[in-house]
């Protein structure tokens, strides 16, 4: 890595650098080009301050360049702009790891003419009017910089680790050692590599989606519309055919509140019984690729919302069988039955009366009000009894299948990842397919109705309020749409009901659970429902494509090793030696010598390696640790706390060589290291408690 000032106009013409015009009358240079900045936190006189004490550029595939002070990078982004000749209409893309970060420190040094925001301080693309567009690479990759890094195909660049001490206060004065410096070089390769490897995929610059959740919605898009690359002259029979089904699939603004309403995501949560005590041998299954099944197998709202006035309960179950159904219910007397596990989230509840809280999952209530799918209750209905039923704004909307060209989508894309995967030179082919998959039931659940995030010319960040009733038109009339906003309701309400079928199904022996994932006592024993579920899905699937015409080869993919890998069902993943839950997203594995930790909020190697060190080993020592009072010090978590400072200030700053100087920022991002408790709520402790001791009725339990 070079200083700034070793940049001169022969080598970026030596880079030959490529211009691709686009239909909007702007051009854009296609080259690899990266920015990163390392930053110092501190609490001088008890307020919290941050500054950058070095930039780093880099443009091509080696030419990297630094300069310590944003006056520096002002007047070499200036020199940049006369040798490149770029401006609003001739732009350089400029990828950042994490643009939100070096964006609240860079704001207020540039003009601003353009900024896409997907939240209040999470740009996605910045153009300021130097002509260079910022974008981010963070969200593009949908990676860490270290994994980015790893999933590279045709370069050998590892993020380097441990390199440059962020505990040490420096400056802008502060001396780089030879290491440190590479350190910061090497964040700039990783991310102009990636970016190659991107303008090699897309052929060019301008074809690289904003996000990763662009590449799935241009994938499945152009394969809805069109049989090829071609567009709308030699694709008109299938596009005007696909847009038929989008103009029969409209939402209006009652039925968008209820589906939003409706709509709940995974299930996580964990036996009260076997709460915060350590199991021997516990087995684990995994559903392969949930959400993608039940988008294949199940069926979906394909017209628009019909209002439905079922007289009874049990006509509404009739009705079940045609529509899917949203619908607000009342429950009195709610009970909990099954003895082992409830469903309901206390989260969802409206005017929640007399309710015992499990962990955030509803026990039983004297009252309750919901918005619910037809899945849910039919989930509901195998976990609690009720003394009283009561519903109202009953909306259905005809069943079948997604359209062909979505769930074609699908098929190939898990086809791909399946037998792609350890192919030596399809390495780029399987990342993409992988990534697709995993990104495809997000595209389902993005809001169509979404508050944009403004900076404004104060530079601040702001909320403009969008019309409800001229968004929904929008959405209703764009000639873009591939997809219905009702679909991604129920596909979570599939993936809760196939996930439920095996707490039910395992009964006592039902330990914990999450999204795609069961861990219970005894598997041998179960092995009968697992492989009666793989066997009823497997069917579902063939049915789905002997219907839509599918080649039934597509659900059973082989590795390169031969291997078939059918979509959607149970796989047996092992027996852990040992096995402890504390709740929701919070437990703790042993397999041999190796142990995992899963804890929300915190790192699974940081904290895992605390716990090690402080128990030297010791199996039991780790699992004791383990409980409601585990506790890790704010220089072991590996969690920093992120303030954001909107106000310029001055400090005078010595490093920690002795060197002082005063540093001026603008704005900026405070990080503090923060320690890290892991406490059971009070609530849930005491449900715990009541529920062993009898206080709480546990219901029937199924054995």
């Amino acid at each position: 890595m070079q200083h700034y000032a070793q940049l001169t106009p022969d080598i970026l013409e030596a880079l030959d650098i490529q211009e691709i015009g686009t239909n909007k009358k702007v051009t854009y240079l296609n080259v690899p080009c990266a920015f990163d900045i390392e930053t110092t936190s501190m609490i001088i006189n008890g307020e919290k301050f941050a500054f950058s004490y070095i930039w780093q550029f880099g443009i091509g595939l080696n030419n990297v360049y630094y300069g310590r002070t944003w006056g520096e990078l002002q007047d070499f982004l200036y020199n940049l702009k006369e040798w490149l000749g770029i401006g609003t209409n001739k732009r350089l893309v400029m990828y950042v790891h994490n643009l939100g970060y070096e964006f609240q420190f860079m704001r207020k040094h540039f003009e601003w003419i353009n900024i896409f925001a997907v939240d209040e301080r999470k740009p996605v693309k910045a153009l300021c009017d130097l002509g260079i567009e910022f974008r981010d690479s963070y969200i593009l990759s949908g990676y860490s910089l270290a994994n980015t890094a790893k999933n590279l195909t045709k370069h050998n660049i590892k993020k380097m680790v441990g390199d440059l001490d962020y505990s040490l206060i420096r400056n802008t004065l502060t001396p780089l050692t030879e290491q440190e410096l590479k350190y910061c070089e090497n964040d700039i390769l990783v991310i102009l590599a990636y970016i190659d490897e991107q303008i090699d995929q897309y052929t060019d610059i301008t074809k690289i989606p904003l996000t990763n959740t662009g590449r799935v919605r241009n994938y499945v898009r152009n394969n809805c519309y069109y049989d090829n690359t071609n567009h709308k002259k030699t694709n008109k029979g299938k596009y005007n055919r696909y847009r038929k089904i989008m103009g029969d699939l409209t939402i209006d603004r009652k039925s968008y509140f209820q589906l939003k309403t409706a709509f709940m995501g995974g299930f996580t949560h964990s036996n009260p019984y076997y709460t915060n005590i350590t199991l021997d041998n516990v087995g684990s299954i995994d559903l392969t690729s949930s959400y993608p099944s039940v988008m294949c197998a199940e069926k979906y709202p394909m017209s628009r919302a019909k209002e439905l006035h079922p007289k009874s309960y049990a006509e509404l179950k009739e009705l079940m069988s045609t529509y899917c159904i949203v619908l607000d219910v009342k429950y009195i007397g709610l009970k909990n039955t099954l003895g082992y596990e409830s469903y309901v989230s206390e989260s969802k509840c409206r005017n929640l009366k007399g309710a015992n809280i499990n962990n955030g999952r509803v026990w039983d209530a004297d009252s309750l009000e919901m918005t619910l799918t037809d899945v849910d209750i039919n989930i509901i209905e195998k976990v609690y009894s009720w003394d009283k039923i009561a519903f109202q704004n009953v909306r259905g909307f005809m069943k079948a299948y997604l359209p062909k060209s979505i769930i074609e989508s699908i098929l190939n894309l898990y086809q791909d990842k399946t037998t792609l995967k350890g192919v030596q030179g399809k390495e780029v082919e399987y990342l993409l397919s992988k990534g697709m998959l995993n990104s495809v039931y997000g595209m389902c659940v993005t809001d169509i109705i979404k508050d944009n995030a403004i900076y404004n010319e104060d530079d601040n960040w702001n909320f403009e309020k969008v019309d409800i009733d001229e968004e929904i038109e929008k959405y209703n009339g764009s000639r873009n749409r591939f997809l219905y906003y009702a679909w991604g309701i129920w596909v979570t309400a599939y993936a809760r009901r196939n996930l439920w079928t095996g707490i039910l199904a395992v009964g006592e022996d039902y330990i914990y659970s999450d999204t795609d994932s069961i861990k219970a006592l005894n598997y041998d024993k179960h092995l009968p429902y697992v492989n009666a579920y793989n066997k009823n899905v497997l069917q579902k699937l063939e049915r789905m494509c002997n219907e839509l015409k599918f080649d039934t080869a597509l659900l059973t993919p082989k590795t390169v090793k031969g291997v078939p890998k059918p979509l959607g069902i149970w796989e047996f993943e092992g027996n852990y030696d040992r096995f402890k839950t504390l709740g929701a997203k919070r437990y703790l594995v042993q397999e041999g010598d190796k142990y995992s930790l899963t804890v929300a909020g915190l790192s699974k190697a940081n904290g895992m390696d605390y716990i090690k060190t402080e128990c030297n080993n010791d199996s039991d020592a780790i699992f004791n640790m383990f409980n409601d009072d585990l506790y890790i010090p704010s220089d072991k978590t590996g969690k920093m706390t992120h303030t954001y400072i909107d106000i310029e200030s001055s400090h005078n700053v010595t490093d920690y060589l002795g060197n002082t100087c005063n540093e001026h920022s603008l704005s900026g991002v405070h990080l503090g290291a923060c320690d890290f408790t892991l406490s059971i709520s009070k609530q849930y402790l005491k449900f715990l408690a009541n529920l062993k001791d009898g206080y709480i009725y546990s219901g029937v339990k199924h054995v």
